[in-house]
């Protein structure tokens, strides 16, 4: 199997180097204001985008995503709400389990279905263990997963689902306080989680200044995603992506 892109994350979380993802919702995409959105990228050097979220109802990811191979080298990585999702036109799939909640269709059923047509994709997939923290307000992936976030003072409990996935296999951890979440989560909490697993972290919802994503990655966070905020600022890319790559600076000379 083609690890290509696992393998790109591992390395630079062993060279202590982070990495900033940009979330792309193919409801919110044209292919006209894709253009645009992917030369910032570029500009900025962002490191990887996501494609997908909670909720697609529109009917052109394919068509999104051959567009965005055309026009950009930076790695795509699908980040599926539902098997309809899936596109052999990315480089690599999250396979996400939802291991913060108990719906076992997003613990494993979704994935019986989905199998054939991911495996007959020939994507590069990653096993993720998704994690939904409270975010101090009602989102998307928490009203159609139909499961309880994790509570936002609860790093204890964040800690034990994180090694518990880790454990059961899973080769990345994402914690995700959801698209428009009031409060993003804590660096305390993405420290304690960070300090008691070995795979790569990814941190998402709510990052909506330099300052935040700059903290989260000292925390110990090692992907920060983006994705809300750049849609309602653009110019928000640079100033992320700055902070992001010169907290990896600032890490190794100390």
């Amino acid at each position: 199997m083609n690890n290509a892109i696992y393998h790109k994350i591992t390395e630079k979380k062993a060279q202590k180097r982070k990495s900033f993802v940009v979330l792309i919702d193919p409801d919110k995409t044209s292919l006209k204001n894709a253009d645009t959105l992917l030369q910032q990228c570029a500009s900025a050097k962002v490191d990887f985008l996501f494609v997908g979220g909670s909720l697609v109802v529109s009917d052109h990811i394919d068509e999104l995503l051959q567009h965005i191979k055309r026009e950009s080298d930076i790695p795509v990585i699908l980040f599926p709400g539902s098997p309809s999702q899936v596109s052999s036109y990315a480089d690599a799939l999250l396979y996400l389990s939802l291991i913060s909640g108990r719906n076992p269709e997003l613990l494993i059923g979704q994935h019986v279905i989905s199998a054939p047509l991911v495996k007959k994709s020939g994507l590069e997939v990653i096993s993720t263990g998704y994690m939904v923290i409270d975010g101090g307000a009602p989102t998307t992936v928490s009203y159609i997963s139909n499961a309880s976030p994790i509570p936002a003072d609860k790093s204890e409990i964040a800690v034990c689902t994180a090694m518990a996935g880790e454990m059961l296999g899973m080769k990345l951890i994402y914690m995700d306080a959801g698209s428009g979440a009031k409060t993003p989560i804590t660096d305390a909490m993405i420290s304690a989680v960070s300090a008691k697993i070995s795979i790569p972290l990814i941190v998402g919802g709510g990052i909506t200044d330099p300052e935040k994503a700059y903290r989260n990655c000292k925390a110990g966070a090692d992907l920060i995603v983006v994705g809300n905020a750049i849609e309602k600022d653009p110019k928000l890319i640079q100033e992320i992506s700055a902070a992001i790559h010169a907290s990896q600076t600032a890490q190794t000379t100390v």
